[in-house]
């Protein structure tokens, strides 16, 4: 219904200043935020898959496989699985463990801890939680770095990696772990993999179901409410997640308004272009000056 005529709202008429006044101006008169996030919110905070940071960590791989960035790396077709969670095992570390507290989320988080606020994401480093937000106010839809699961799978149940995953990026040599540290699922004894939505075998576990359930009572208190919906850096990946949603929600209801801060992607449907702020802007930069004037 969207799809046909987009927008670039607000950034052709608009200087930068005013349209983060903007933002400031619809998060002061919101009743509530409910925040969809996506990669390019981790992407601005530095997390980034590919360049400088994937030469840094990954080097020797791009040497002896030939893959570029760390994304590839993840669907490369290692020869064993002492190869694969070696790889992945570094991945999980950079991306899940041996990471700060980033200063993006940090904004984020003070330009939104006074008001009545959920997230939606479809990001899975674990930056909400790490960053202060409280997980009861967080749906991780797709899955979590930090969790394992059986491949076939024989339950629905997730287990935390922490231990493992550490152990096998201390442990390996020559690009391998030991045989011994490769994971098993503790029912069947078959394979594990991550907790990742990649095909029909994905696990949503107690704790998931837990999450989709606040998401829905929150979406019910507030359907008829003055709703600011703020996406930050979703991408055409899986719009239906988060962006289509988004519009078709702020569509409904006459009360809401719809902004969106993500650079090189920021526009909405003419149908809601009305209520809706769209920022082509590195999203770091857009809270960083959000949190000066708030």
């Amino acid at each position: 219904m969207y799809l046909k005529n987009r927008t670039l709202t607000y950034t052709k008429t608009c200087s930068p200043k005013e349209q983060i006044e903007k933002l400031k101006e619809l998060l002061k008169t919101a009743d509530a935020v409910l925040i969809g996030a996506g990669a390019g919110l981790s992407a601005s905070a530095g997390l980034t898959y590919s360049g400088e940071r994937f030469l840094k960590e990954f080097r020797g791989y791009k040497t002896r496989y030939g893959f570029s960035d760390m994304y590839s790396g993840s669907f490369y077709p290692f020869e064993t699985p002492e190869e694969y969670w070696a790889y992945m095992s570094r991945f999980i570390l950079v991306n899940r463990y041996d990471v700060p507290q980033l200063k993006v989320y940090q904004d984020l988080l003070e330009a939104v801890q006074d008001k009545d606020y959920f997230v939606l994401t479809t990001n899975v480093d674990h930056q909400f939680q790490l960053s202060g937000f409280s997980k009861r106010r967080l749906f991780y839809t797709q899955g979590d770095y930090g969790l394992f699961q059986c491949s076939v799978p024989c339950c629905q149940e997730t287990y935390d990696n922490e231990p493992i995953i550490l152990r096998m990026a201390a442990e390996q040599k020559d690009f391998k772990i030991p045989p011994e540290l490769i994971p098993k699922c503790p029912v069947c004894a078959r394979p594990m993999m991550m907790n990742l939505r990649s095909d029909g075998r994905f696990v949503e576990d107690s704790g998931w179901h837990k999450a989709f359930r606040r998401y829905e009572a929150y979406l019910k208190a507030h359907k008829n409410s003055a709703c600011l919906f703020l996406e930050l850096g979703v991408g055409n990946n899986t719009p239906g997640i988060i962006k289509y949603p988004f519009w078709q929600m702020t569509a409904e209801n006459a009360n809401t308004a719809y902004a969106c801060v993500n650079l090189g992607e920021a526009f909405c449907p003419n149908e809601i272009a009305d209520r809706a702020l769209c920022i082509n802007g590195d999203i770091g930069f857009v809270l960083q000056e959000l949190k000066k004037i708030l």
